[in-house]
């Protein structure tokens, strides 16, 4: 597998080019009117010790909130407590109201989490084939839902599942802490995600996803588990959120290979802005590697990475030899880096005017080769330490025609 790995990377045939400016989406704001109706969890028998199971008290009080979808929807409110709990389904036109020192605990039981086919997209689970666990808080074809509170916190309890996954004990693919499937005008604000099983916010197939003043963590040895994973999605925002993750902090993706060609659905129109991002053992910026339907129009802004393996990468595989041209690198300042750029291209299809400008990066002494390149070519303006010789022609011009839709700025590794 020819895997284009970064610290500052190239991108796929899904990213575009063109001479237009990408949009701020966060600078939408979704508006959501107050819930006229509202009842506690407690309402429905739920007992927050941290040992009562309360699946079927969170099932049954949503059920009785969908009455009130078409009255200007309701509000489940969580009072503090530990609320242990199996998967369940929100629905339309509802707010997840977490009180302070309100904790919905996923349960360590497998069978509470329950079994689901997998995506259209991928075609299979992405760890191992067939299905996939469902993830702990779920929408399916919504619309105007938000997951909020006074920071309280949904914790997946996800110990045991990086036990079973590194000793290849489970069946299935992991499951997510929150996933929204096909759903349309989502919020998720001013609550904390702890310790997923695998990805924390999966929004797949989604528009107009709000992500605002979250704080996300799992341990450093925590196996593949990733922060918010922006997937054959648009309209998406992430803004002023702490994430720090085993892997990645913030995954781009949109299917894998023939499913997410067939599928036909890119991640497209996401910004990012204000966050600070650390990520143990990927990347805290990733696009890719399952990226099949396209990414474009992705702009990222006063963002600051630290205590990273890889700051910024984009990663691809050699399906259908994949077309990676025309990127622009600019403005970007990075400290402790062990490599500053690897640009690896395949010999069918190498990659071409990749352009760096405005690039200072302090490299540490771990560091043997600050840049590796192969089948690459481009120009240079301004970058330290001084890049590879397939990078050092000086013609910027054909850099100053080009407007990535994929624009970093105010970056700081």
């Amino acid at each position: 597998m020819a895997v284009a790995l970064l610290l500052l990377w190239a991108l796929c045939n899904a990213i575009r080019v063109n001479g237009e400016e990408s949009n701020g989406q966060c600078d939408h704001k979704l508006k959501f009117n107050p819930r006229p109706h509202s009842v506690s969890i407690q309402e429905f028998g739920a007992i927050g010790d941290g040992k009562t199971l309360n699946t079927i008290a969170f099932r049954n009080a949503i059920f009785y909130l969908k009455s009130f979808a078409d009255k200007g929807g309701a509000q489940l409110y969580v009072p503090p407590g530990q609320w242990l709990t199996g998967s369940f389904n929100l629905t339309s036109h509802l707010t997840l109201f977490l009180e302070k020192d309100a904790i919905i605990l996923g349960s360590q039981d497998p069978s509470h989490w329950g079994i689901v086919e997998p995506l259209p997209s991928y075609g299979r689970g992405i760890e191992l084939p067939g299905r996939r666990y469902r993830s702990l808080v779920n929408g399916y074809m919504l619309r105007d839902v938000v997951i909020t509170g006074d920071n309280g916190t949904i914790d997946g309890q996800g110990s045991v599942w990086w036990e079973w996954f590194t000793s290849h004990s489970l069946n299935y693919t992991r499951p997510h802490l929150v996933e929204f499937v096909s759903s349309e005008y989502v919020l998720v604000s001013n609550i904390s995600l702890l310790n997923a099983p695998a990805y924390n916010i999966h929004p797949v197939y989604c528009s107009n996803v709000h992500i605002h003043n979250i704080s996300v963590y799992a341990p450093p040895e925590s196996p593949y588990t990733v922060g918010i994973v922006p997937d054959s999605s648009d309209n998406i925002c992430i803004e002023d959120c702490n994430i720090s993750m085993g892997h990645d902090a913030i995954a781009f993706k949109s299917g894998w290979d023939e499913y997410g060609i067939a599928y036909g659905r890119p991640t497209t129109i996401a910004h990012v802005r204000r966050v600070d991002l650390r990520s143990s053992t990927g990347s805290s910026l990733a696009f890719g590697s399952e990226m099949s339907g396209g990414i474009s129009d992705i702009l990222v802004e006063e963002v600051h990475l630290y205590d990273s393996l890889t700051g910024i990468e984009f990663r691809t595989i050699t399906d259908a030899f994949p077309v990676l041209e025309k990127i622009t690198l600019q403005n970007i300042i990075g400290t402790n880096i062990t490599i500053a750029g690897n640009f690896k291209g395949i010999e069918e299809s190498p990659f071409t005017f990749i352009c760096l400008s405005n690039i200072s990066l302090s490299i540490n002494s771990t560091s043997l080769s600050p840049w590796q390149c192969s089948y690459v070519s481009g120009f240079s303006e301004s970058v330290f330490p001084e890049p590879c010789p397939e990078l050092m022609n000086s013609s910027t011009s054909s850099c100053g025609i080009l407007m990535l839709e994929l624009q970093f700025y105010n970056i700081i590794l």
